[in-house]
């Protein structure tokens, strides 16, 4: 028979082993007294997302009674039989659970009752009735929250940090707490202090975006992040803490936010198991104008940014972070900021490791995000422009108290604004990053690289099929004309011909030349604990960001009519976003049947990269979490090798498409020609 328990003998177990559930109108860890795991089994497949379902997990041993109470503290019910969920999607997450080593493959869940009798799971989905509700077991809830759905008194949770309590919610995919306010409103530009402000902060909706360029919304009060998580630690856990991955969002410094959902962090976090950080700061003018003045020295939106980290690390652990394993990774804006911060004495030792994914570097339009400006040059350039188009062209004191009576939105229209890094002398010291090892530089892992066609983005269409127009349009040498390295195709469509070297050449010049001798020279100079470099060769681009349509889609066919990736376009600056975060959104289709194990794929490699330091995710892994279409496609590759001395002159670059291999570094002898050998860097 099935023991059943009195009143008085359960509270004198109770006292023993677990205290009862508090009710409360939010729950949180202290009121569960218990880890809670979100679990589920995302395979980021939106046209099937409605049949998979996630569960809560909560770790900390308990009565079947009380399992059962804080489950319905969390407006669920101990989780119901369901056999093809529990085969599909419950198995591989509790498989986890053994691979991390937080529960042993023999151990029992707590799981709803058949009728009267208490039953439980183990991590092979065998449901079975217990000898007796007196055990003390960890316990499976259902979870009701959809799919990428907005937040509800039921879905919200609460979590508290040192002085801060803070109330997020969870969907299906994760805990998300988004506009959390990680330092005091900034005055303009004065530097960011941390937060002081209102210890109860409701995260349930996203923070204003910072002023910005044709956009009428944002506010100056803009200084949020955002935060996903899997997992939030109870009093006194003893549970590992989970990767970081903490996102500088692009946009030329003048535009963006860590609110754009192509970021949303859900799929990086549920199935990459790391939390997810993204961040607004503060940009354009508001975010980067230096004067002469001694004070107004530039940079407040890197300072935004080291705040936000130092906020991070003060807090992340709540959320179930792990402070000392944060990876900053940023794309365009984004991994020129990264690389900033891997040079900045007041970042540096704060993050474990590095992913600037193109950066902007070399000639032209890339020049200023990797070459700094001294302060005289950008108030010469910049500054004063700004100053005489506003009529605060006066002298001393009166030309910030005269800046400050300027609209915002104004500011961040004018013909010029401010949006280049400089040489301040606290935030950034030298005028590169020193990779010759003459200056600091951050000794982290790092991971890096660039689209094949980065550049193509950052110049206009030509206008007719002669070459040297073309090359004289996009600001390019015209020694490159009827040069053996740089040959011309002769395909039917001439302006296509021309922009195709066009195109090539502004790569180089602002992307794989600079990046390519950033790790060549940082391999040498012994600068990084690992140096991992890659070339994106498949690209899904974004719609709000798709220069010279149609060149960068995939051309459509009669038997592709969403494009046919086998066939040559452009990979794109921005042509990564989606497969990165996963976030392929429903309007854009699957071209073909590569495109989501694809994004599957880059899940998986860019958070192995945060949770090991390594790209190459490992088949244990990929074997608990049942991810048999990421492991199948790498068994049958090589290895992602990091770049060494050994390799340097091999083949230390990782060719990121369907069939991924390594290879040498690129266009070496036309990066010599163009001026930026792969030995720049010394």
């Amino acid at each position: 028979m099935l023991l059943r328990m009195g009143p008085l003998a359960r509270l004198t177990l109770l006292g023993l082993l677990s205290p009862l559930v508090c009710s409360a109108a939010i729950p949180s860890p202290s009121s569960l007294r218990s880890d809670i795991s979100l679990l589920y089994n995302n395979d980021l497949d939106l046209t099937t997302a409605p049949t998979h379902r996630s569960a809560l997990l909560l770790s900390s041993p308990s009565f079947h009674q009380d399992a059962a109470k804080a489950c319905e503290t969390l407006g669920e019910t101990l989780l119901p039989i369901n056999k093809t969920f529990f085969k599909n999607d419950l198995v591989p997450l509790l498989r986890y659970q053994d691979f991390q080593g937080t529960f042993s493959s023999s151990q029992q869940f707590w799981v709803a009752n058949e009728g009267p009798i208490c039953q439980v799971i183990n991590a092979q989905g065998i449901v079975s009735s217990s000898l007796t509700c007196l055990r003390v077991l960890p316990a499976l809830c259902s979870q009701s929250a959809g799919f990428h759905v907005d937040s509800s008194p039921k879905t919200s949770f609460t979590v508290s940090s040192q002085d801060l309590t803070i109330t997020g919610f969870r969907d299906q995919t994760s805990f998300r707490f988004y506009g959390i306010p990680y330092a005091n409103p900034p005055a303009r530009w004065e530097y960011p202090t941390a937060y002081t402000g209102n210890t109860t902060i409701d995260a349930r909706s996203f923070g204003s975006q910072c002023v910005q360029a044709g956009s009428t919304s944002g506010s100056e009060d803009c200084l949020f992040l955002n935060i996903w998580t899997p997992f939030i630690p109870g009093p006194n856990s003893r549970a590992p803490l989970k990767a970081v991955m903490f996102w500088i969002h692009g946009g030329a410094f003048t535009g963006g936010t860590g609110s754009d959902p192509t970021f949303d962090g859900g799929s990086l976090a549920s199935r990459g198991d790391v939390v997810v950080v993204t961040i607004n700061y503060r940009l354009s003018t508001l975010g980067f104008l230096a004067l002469d003045d001694g004070k107004t020295n530039g940079n407040f939106g890197i300072a935004d940014q080291i705040i936000a980290l130092e906020w991070v690390r003060e807090h992340i652990a709540a959320f179930g972070g792990d402070k000392d394993r944060i990876t900053i990774f940023g794309q365009s804006a984004g991994a020129a900021s990264v690389r900033a911060l891997m040079g900045s004495p007041k970042a540096i030792g704060k993050y474990a490791a590095a992913v600037p994914m193109s950066n902007l570097a070399g000639a032209n339009y890339a020049t200023t995000y990797s070459l700094y400006y001294t302060i005289p040059q950008e108030v010469s350039l910049i500054a004063n422009p700004i100053l005489a188009a506003v009529g605060c062209n006066t002298t001393g004191s009166g030309v910030l108290d005269c800046m400050r009576a300027v609209d915002a939105h104004t500011l961040v229209n004018l013909p010029t604004v401010a949006r280049f890094l400089v040489v301040d002398g606290t935030f950034i010291t030298s005028k590169q990053l020193p990779v010759d090892g003459s200056g600091p530089v951050a000794n982290v892992h790092t991971m890096m690289g660039f689209m094949r066609d980065d550049g193509a983005a950052f110049i206009g269409y030509p206008t007719n099929g002669n070459l040297t127009a073309g090359l004289i349009g996009a600001s390019l040498n015209t020694t490159v004309a009827n040069n053996p390295l740089f040959p011309e195709p002769t395909g039917p469509n001439v302006t296509l011909n021309v922009f195709n070297v066009t195109a090539r050449v502004t790569t180089d010049i602002e992307f794989r030349c600079l990046d390519q001798a950033t790790a060549f020279s940082g391999v040498s100079h012994n600068l990084f604990k690992s140096v991992w470099f890659y070339e994106f060769n498949r690209s899904y681009q974004t719609p709000g960001f798709d220069p010279n349509f149609p060149v960068c889609e995939a051309p459509i066919t009669p038997e592709h009519p969403f494009g046919d990736t086998s066939q040559e376009y452009f990979k794109c600056h921005s042509g990564e976003l989606y497969y990165v975060f996963g976030t392929l959104p429903a309007n854009r289709p699957y071209r073909d049947d590569q495109d989501l194990p694809f994004m599957q794929r880059m899940v998986d490699v860019w958070s192995s990269f945060a949770r090991t330091f390594n790209p190459n995710p490992d088949p244990r892994f990929l074997a608990a979490r049942g991810f048999t279409s990421t492991a199948q496609q790498l068994a049958k590759e090589s290895s992602w090798e990091p770049v060494t001395k050994a390799n340097l002159l091999g083949s230390p670059v990782r060719e990121l498409q369907w069939n991924s291999f390594m290879t040498p570094f690129g266009q070496l002898e036309q990066c010599q020609f163009l001026g930026f050998p792969i030995t720049f860097y010394g």
